[in-house]
């Protein structure tokens, strides 16, 4: 049976650890000098070399032939390289967890190396310890035995106890850049005898997401795979095949998508979707790539060069460049957060291409951003359906009667515009999106039930119908401050929010506006409303020799 290649091609010595290069020299000069530490933590993303790196370490302590760094050539190298060194322990903390793994480690650890100069104990995965399991291994990571080092690895370093970690060096295992896997797949290619296009080489690296053992698996599938699928019947990769097994798409599809999303052709996009599904690709890699894409497209935008891209292929970066000029850059934002929300929505449905569908009209005809023309306040409101705003109009302004003063405005702003009201309009998608980060999707979902909405003085007054519950849902005081502060930010100046019930919303004409001083002797409105609705009596506060 054939070995699999990233066990075939596993690092040996320091040297050959790719992309690591922090970690190999600190390990080097601490072996030169005589420094190494009785404990070590190696943190960072599956398939960086973490445990690699500690095998290598073990057999540098124990090698007879080289100091440093592993002959590979003595008894205790190639015991190692064949797992059958008793001094070298390697224990999985997935399914060796609890404290009585622990104490059996705490009985053996005592005993005296069988064979080589260090015992070495590779506990993988070490997050996965029980709490009362690290409890018990913090006395022996403190003061081992002289000859015990132990190496402790784990792709989530946050889940390990502060008392273990200021117990232990860290070393922290980076992603390996493309360029350095592409590298190493080519050497790994060229050693086997395969025939390896480049640009499938690149895209075996891109697919990996800096994992160089998730790239490796990936080469050695795709040599009997391409080994099939060539007509010659040699071990040809192209690109074609890469992307095939990938369920990826060709650059050329993604960009012809960004092109549509730029050109505004729905019927474009629409069909590119639709003929991915078809040839049964996957919809996460593909919105993977239209993401990865336009943050392309973004970068040159705000970097005005193509400094940050030396990942992408140059007729790539031509395109994204071209791009760049004919998109706005607060639609290439907005185009990668909705694209984002998609693909987390991609959970294979009765319909599983539809959250890409809806991103692409969305963005496209505008829906999340669209907000009716003003209307005159006279008139009628605009029913809104809950996915689309209200009708935003100005609200009237009271005229002052004759004969009466009006009290200064105590605004800290002029008065709200058609301007204010159009920024609005054009920004009410990037309201919404800010509601829901802010507040939360119930808050957002409370603001599609809206009637309709007024814009007056320093006022924005909302109309939630007879929805009481989302009336009361927005006016709570946090939310309502957290609406006020977004609407702040998109008017320009501070407003006061006004939640209302009814169908059409109302600005009172004391928020910003002239209030009326009631006539001297005149009957008192707010008196008579207490006498008349609410049943109120009159009573004369005055001494009875004050009274007429």
């Amino acid at each position: 049976m054939a070995q699999a290649l990233y066990r075939k091609w596993r690092s040996q010595t320091f040297d050959e650890v790719v992309g690591q290069e922090h970690v190999t020299t600190t390990l080097l000069n601490a072996l030169r000098e005589g420094r190494v530490a009785h404990a070590y933590l190696f943190a960072g993303p599956r398939g960086t070399g973490k445990t690699s790196t500690a095998r290598i370490l073990a057999k540098a302590l124990n090698c007879t032939d080289e100091e440093n760094q592993p002959c590979n050539r003595c008894s205790h190298c190639t015991a190692i390289n064949e797992g059958r060194m008793l001094d070298l322990i390697e224990i999985d903390a997935a399914s060796n967890n609890s404290v009585d793994d622990v104490r059996e480690l705490r009985e053996k650890v005592g005993f005296q190396p069988s064979e080589s100069r260090y015992k070495v104990y590779i506990i993988d995965e070490v997050h996965m310890l029980s709490a009362s399991a690290f409890n018990a291994l913090l006395k022996t990571l403190e003061e081992p035995p002289p000859y015990a080092r132990f190496v402790l690895a784990t792709t989530e370093p946050h889940r390990i106890p502060a008392t273990v970690l200021s117990r232990c060096q860290r070393f922290d295992f980076r992603r390996i850049p493309v360029a350095e896997i592409a590298a190493h797949l080519t050497h790994v290619a060229g050693e086997e005898g395969f025939e390896v296009q480049e640009p499938a080489i690149f895209a075996i690296a891109r697919s990996a997401q800096g994992c160089m053992r998730d790239a490796v698996s990936l080469l050695d599938q795709m040599t009997s795979y391409g080994a099939a699928a060539s007509a010659d019947d040699s071990q040809a990769i192209s690109l074609e095949q890469v992307q095939q097994v990938l369920g990826s798409v060709a650059g050329e599809t993604v960009a012809a998508f960004v092109d549509a999303l730029a050109a505004k052709n729905v019927s474009t996009g629409l069909e590119l979707i639709h003929d991915l599904l078809l040839q049964g690709g996957s919809l996460n890699e593909f919105a993977a790539q239209v993401i990865e894409h336009l943050r392309g497209v973004m970068l040159v935008q705000m970097v005005g060069d193509s400094a940050l891209l030396e990942d992408a292929a140059p007729d790539t970066v031509q395109t994204m460049k071209k791009q760049a000029s004919e998109i706005g850059n607060a639609d290439t934002l907005l185009a990668i957060k909705r694209f984002s929300q998609a693909m987390t929505e991609l959970k294979g449905g009765f319909q599983p291409q539809l959250p890409l569908e809806l991103a692409l009209v969305e963005l496209i005809e505008g829906v999340q951003q669209q907000v009716p023309a003003p209307a005159p306040a006279q008139t009628g409101t605009r029913t809104a359906s809950p996915a689309s705003p209200p009708q935003a109009r100005t609200a009237a302004q009271p005229a002052a009667r004759p004969g009466k003063s009006s009290v200064p405005e105590q605004t800290p702003a002029a008065s709200l515009d058609a301007e204010a009201m159009q920024r609005l309009r054009d920004r009410w998608g990037e309201f919404m999106n800010a509601v829901r980060d802010r507040c939360g999707h119930k808050q957002q979902a409370s603001l599609r039930s809206i009637r309709d909405l007024a814009i007056g003085g320093n006022a924005v007054a909302i109309a939630f119908g007879n929805n009481t519950f989302s009336q009361k849902m927005i006016s709570e005081a946090k939310t309502k401050d957290a609406v006020s502060g977004i609407l702040a930010e998109i008017l320009g100046q501070q407003i006061t929010l006004i939640c209302q019930g009814g169908e059409k919303a109302t600005i009172p004409s004391t928020t910003g506006q002239a209030v009326e001083e009631p006539q001297t002797g005149g009957p008192d409105p707010l008196l008579e409303y207490a006498v008349s609705e609410l049943g109120a009596k009159v009573s004369d506060s005055r001494p009875e020799s004050d009274r007429p």
